[in-house]
Formats: structure tokens, C-alpha cells, sequence
């Protein structure tokens, strides 16, 4: 019995979620896949799955077993890609997670500079702005543009953006331009959702963090759409300035209420501490690092 084998055919039957689409990938019989998990389960002693004609789950000792195989599977292969590219080019395929905003507006031009210089890894980018749990093996990186960082984690400084409050100028002619954060109860406001801070606008007083529960009227996870639908004169939104950064120097959105501003929100590149990290990822953090800097010197963010 290739015990590996079986190992990393169960990984694979929790991840897809069924025998069948295992055979498929693994170009096998789905009774030989059956075969594999029966094996599996009789040296351990133990049934590691549920089995029902609608779904499988894990049982506990299926949860920590797998755990620990997709550990140990994930290290055999960083291994392997570790040991081939020694005195080899840098190859692989890269998986990274992005938020929507960042994702859309830099790192493409970002990956296109990194693909020139390794153009044998491949990348594949997800933008969306919930965090990740990198543990699942599901990327390889994680961007987060955020003021907090989760235990666990390596975390490269790639860059830094303001979080600004801004309004068009059409608007505050019609509804007056709000000289205190305060007032902004009186105001239309459009909300950026799926963020750590939830509900609320952050503000500094006094040096201190002030979170302010907006009135507002629009919402998006997307901060384009956002400064779009301030630029028609919905309403007041705060967003990073990478998101606004066009409309305020076309002179369609104004930055407002800058003495309540809190301090710069920085962009990080984040993964998991292994013993072999893959050259794929060590030159994507180093050059996104060298990448951001010399942009940041040239324009902000």
C-alpha cells in the first residue's frame, strides 16, 4: 500500500467533495479511488470520513488527520519545487489573494513587471476583500490593506495608502461641505462593506481613533463603485486613496474633513512560515517590495 498515495488522495476527496470528482482529476475509476480511502482507513484504524448518498464530512479524527496530511503534503511538495529549482530557472504557479480595489488598480501592472523578469510562473490572482485563512492551502499569499495583522503570518510591508473621506464638488454645493466629523449625520453617505471595521468610519480626534457609524444610503465592497456613484452626488464615502486618487485629480471627487484623518493604512504581503518556501514566492514578496517602493517614490498610492 502507497500509504502517500492514499494520503493525498484523501486531501484531494475532502477538498473537491467527492469521490468522483477525484477519479476525474486523478484520470482514475471512482471505485479506485474507494479502494484507496478503504486502505487508508484500515491501517488507521479509524474512519477518517462520513459517508452518505448526498455528502461527506469529516469525522474528528478525519478533521485532525487531515490537518495534518495537507501539512505534510503541502511541505513534500514545497520540497520538491524547493530541491528542482536549485540551479534552475524559477517556475510554478503562484496563488494569490488581493483585495477588489488594490487588486484591480495595481497589481496587475505589478504581475506583468514580475512575469518579464520570471516569465515561467504562472499567477493566478482572486480579488475580493475577505480575509483568507492561508492554513487551507487554498493561496500561497494574501494582500491585505489594513491597520491589524492576524498571528501566524509572515507580513511584508509592500506599501501605504491614506484613508480620506471625500465628497464631489456638486454635492457639498448642494448639501454644504461638513467642517467636523459630527455632521455627518446630516449627510448622505456611501459605505464601503466587508471591511475589518464593519459598520463604521474611522476617525482620528485628538490623536485618538473615533469610530463613526455612517447614515448611509449606497453600499459596496468596491470602492470604485463607490467614488462612481460620488461622482454623480449620492453622497459622502471614505476609501483608501488608491480608490479615489483618479476622480480627485480630474477634480470630480474633493477630499473633506483631512484634520480628522487617521494614520496611514499600510499594504502587506502575507504568508505562512514554512521551513522550504518556494522560490515562486520568496521573488513575488522581494520584487512586489521593490516594485511598490519605486512607485511610491514616483506617485502615492
Amino acid at each position: 500500500m502507497d500509504k502517500l498515495n492514499n494520503m493525498r488522495v484523501f486531501c484531494r476527496i475532502v477538498e473537491l467533495g467527492t469521490f468522483t470528482a477525484v477519479a476525474r482529476e486523478m484520470n482514475l475509476s471512482a471505485m479506485m479511488i474507494s479502494k484507496y480511502m478503504a486502505q487508508l482507513e484500515e491501517s488507521l484504524g479509524v474512519a477518517l470520513l462520513n459517508r452518505t448518498t448526498r455528502q461527506i464530512s469529516l469525522t474528528e479524527a478525519g478533521e485532525i488527520y487531515f490537518y495534518r496530511s495537507k501539512q505534510l503534503m503541502d511541505d513534500f511538495s514545497e520540497l520538491d519545487e524547493y530541491t528542482s529549482q536549485l540551479g534552475r530557472h524559477v517556475k510554478g504557479t503562484l496563488k494569490i489573494s488581493a483585495p477588489i480595489d488594490f487588486g484591480g488598480l495595481y497589481m496587475v501592472a505589478a504581475i506583468d513587471a514580475y512575469q518579464q523578469k520570471y516569465p515561467e510562473v504562472k499567477v493566478m490572482m482572486t480579488l475580493h476583500n475577505s480575509r483568507v485563512n492561508l492554513s487551507k492551502g487554498s493561496f500561497d499569499l494574501s494582500i491585505l490593506v489594513t491597520d491589524s495583522l492576524e498571528l501566524g503570518v509572515v507580513a511584508r510591508k509592500i506599501a501605504e495608502t491614506k484613508l480620506c473621506t471625500y465628497a464631489s464638488p456638486d454635492y457639498l454645493a448642494l448639501q454644504g461641505k461638513p467642517s467636523d466629523i459630527e455632521q455627518l449625520v446630516t449627510h448622505r453617505c456611501l459605505h464601503y462593506i466587508d471591511t475589518p471595521h464593519q459598520d463604521y468610519w474611522l476617525f482620528s480626534v485628538n490623536n485618538e481613533e473615533i469610530k463613526i457609524k455612517p447614515n448611509w444610503h449606497f453600499s459596496s465592497n468596491n470602492g470604485r463603485a463607490l467614488c462612481q456613484a460620488a461622482v454623480l452626488g449620492m453622497g459622502i464615502t471614505q476609501a483608501p486613496e488608491i480608490s479615489a486618487i483618479n476622480y480627485v485629480a480630474q477634480g470630480k471627487l474633493i477630499e473633506i474633513l483631512q484634520d480628522f484623518q487617521i494614520p496611514a493604512l499600510s499594504i502587506y504581503a502575507t504568508y505562512l512560515q514554512r521551513r522550504f518556501l518556494p522560490a515562486k514566492l520568496t521573488t513575488f514578496v522581494d520584487f512586489m517590495v521593490k516594485y511598490f517602493t519605486e512607485l511610491q517614490d514616483n506617485q502615492p498610492l
